[in-house]
């Protein structure tokens, strides 16, 4: 018994000292296949980074010093923040912005969603049809559309007055994009849950918000920061439909500071830096649901 004892204590401390000992091993390996992987990703971090910064540095820097194209302002001002904010309706468009976008993100979370889950979970004649039609619209370039969006708006009266909100809205109000990934993960569903919530004597509605849509936060996560990300920098279409200067979003806006003859890049640029901070929040916010996003949109399908 002693020995089997003994034995038994060896093995262990031998088997805790490899495992203790593998860490060291791994960080003293050199691979230049690893080395030159960070390196490249490295210098595409730089490119990445590098316009951004230029960016930003541009938006401290006086009229004058545009000229000189240096990487530093010599004499740093908040001048242009003092000034976009205070000469322009800045403040409205970037709420705007906001609020277009984040209608619009709400709107599709819910439409997709339950679209998505519709054609996942119930059959109906012509269910494959209307999906395939939906799909179609995909091949269906965005400015062939903008033509009868714009019909169809003047029309409604989408073009004037507070209704304007409505018209730059619309068209994102449910994507095919978007019933088409939500109808993917709607798989990873179990059907014999939703059959035990019947059973259990819920309604339809109740299973797919109650039982369904918590199961795939991820995906539905995923699809709200792309929507938002894409309607906060949307351009044609508001710029379009939108006829009165104080329902313009912000990039219709910044571009304003462009005239005929002069471009104020000082002010395009300090717009643009003041932009990008919902996008820096929600990327810091949710990173870990956009890194999942990519890999679970590009494993589905």
């Amino acid at each position: 018994m002693t020995t089997s004892a003994e034995s038994n204590a060896e093995r262990l401390l031998r088997i805790s000292e490899q495992v203790a000992a593998k860490p060291t091993r791994r960080r003293t390996r050199f691979s230049w296949l690893t080395a030159l992987i960070y390196l490249l990703l490295s210098l595409g971090a730089v490119v990445m980074i590098a316009p951004f910064v230029w960016m930003i540095l541009t938006s401290f820097k006086p009229g004058t010093e545009l000229i000189d194209f240096a990487f530093l302002p010599k004499n740093p001002t908040l001048d242009n923040y003092y000034l976009v904010l205070t000469t322009s309706s800045f403040g409205r468009w970037y709420l705007n912005s906001l609020f277009i976008a984040t209608v619009s993100t709400l709107s599709v979370a819910f439409f997709d969603s339950l679209v998505g889950y519709t054609f996942n979970k119930f059959e109906f004649p012509g269910k494959t049809i209307i999906f395939l039609g939906i799909l179609a619209t995909l091949m269906i370039p965005t400015e062939m559309l903008i033509i009868p969006w714009y019909n169809m708006s003047v029309q409604l009266g989408w073009h004037q007055g507070n209704m304007q909100y409505w018209g730059i809205v619309f068209p994102g109000v449910i994507t095919a994009v978007g019933i088409f990934l939500m109808r993917q993960f709607f798989d990873s569903v179990p059907n014999e849950l939703l059959d035990a919530a019947r059973i259990d004597g819920m309604n339809e509605f109740g299973i797919f918000w109650r039982i369904a849509m918590p199961l795939v936060k991820p995906a539905v996560a995923a699809l709200c920061i792309f929507n938002f990300i894409g309607n906060w920098n949307a351009y044609l279409w508001p710029l379009i439909i939108a006829s009165s200067r104080q329902f313009y979003t912000l990039p219709v806006g910044l571009s304003f500071f462009r005239g005929e003859s002069t471009t104020q890049w000082e002010k395009i640029m300090t717009g643009a830096s003041l932009a990008t901070i919902p996008l820096l929040i929600v990327f810091i916010l949710f990173q870990r649901q956009i890194i999942k996003g990519i890999a679970l949109t590009g494993l589905k399908g």
